[in-house]
């Protein structure tokens, strides 16, 4: 295992050394390896921690002492990966609070989703009550068709889904897996919206466009 002064774990990470010194005494980042009372040795685990760390504040825009929190869970040994990936999802989806006006309909569509489907969800998963609060919306603006449509909506993000949790499952550490997971969901998800444009202007040339030619050449 590769060995590094904090000099050169700052340098490979791109994180100062005043800042990686904030994260050793906030509990963030292990203790390196002592070599004499004022030095100490630190590895690749402390690099990948490091780059976790960054894309929790920089990707996610966690305050410090909510990336502690999910460092811990984590790193709880006695839970599922599972369990400690959720606090991951918990993190980056933080639950809403809910309103007088909260259309109880919409939560009980999405419950209903979710039993048909048979997904297991926990209760008080986040998401539930962002998709509630979206179809509730939808049909505040008269676009209840497209809440109707749910299933297309879950047949389409559940295989995707499927694709992305067994490619992160290939990452051979916790510290691995959980990058995966905030990298994938943040930035994932603007993937899919900027291939989700590019086939929506495709389709509407397609069955909206002119019938013949394109105006924006005569």
């Amino acid at each position: 295992m590769a060995r590094m002064r904090i000099g050169e774990l700052s340098r490979r990470s791109g994180v100062s050394v005043p800042t990686i010194k904030f994260y050793l005494r906030e509990g963030l980042l292990p203790p390196g390896e002592l070599t004499s009372p004022n030095q100490a040795d630190y590895a690749d685990g402390h690099l990948r921690r490091l780059r976790l760390i960054r894309a929790l504040i920089d990707l996610a825009g966690l305050p410090v002492v909510r990336v502690k929190e999910v460092l811990e869970s984590l790193d709880a040994g006695d839970e599922a990966l599972h369990h400690r990936i959720g606090a991951v999802h918990r993190a980056l989806a933080p639950p809403r609070q809910s309103t007088e006006d909260h259309d109880t309909r919409a939560e009980v569509q999405v419950r209903e989703l979710i039993e048909k489907r048979g997904w297991a969800i926990e209760p008080d998963a986040p998401a539930i009550a962002t998709l509630a609060e979206t179809i509730a919306v939808l049909h505040a603006l008269g676009q209840g068709d497209l809440a109707a449509d749910l299933d297309s909506y879950a047949d389409a993000v559940e295989r995707l889904a499927e694709r992305e949790v067994a490619a992160v499952a290939s990452r051979p550490d916790p510290d691995r897996i959980a990058e995966s997971v905030v990298v994938g969901t943040i930035l994932g998800e603007r993937l899919i919206t900027a291939l989700r444009l590019l086939a929506q202007e495709n389709i509407s040339a397609r069955l909206l466009g002119p019938a013949s030619g394109d105006s924006r050449t005569e």
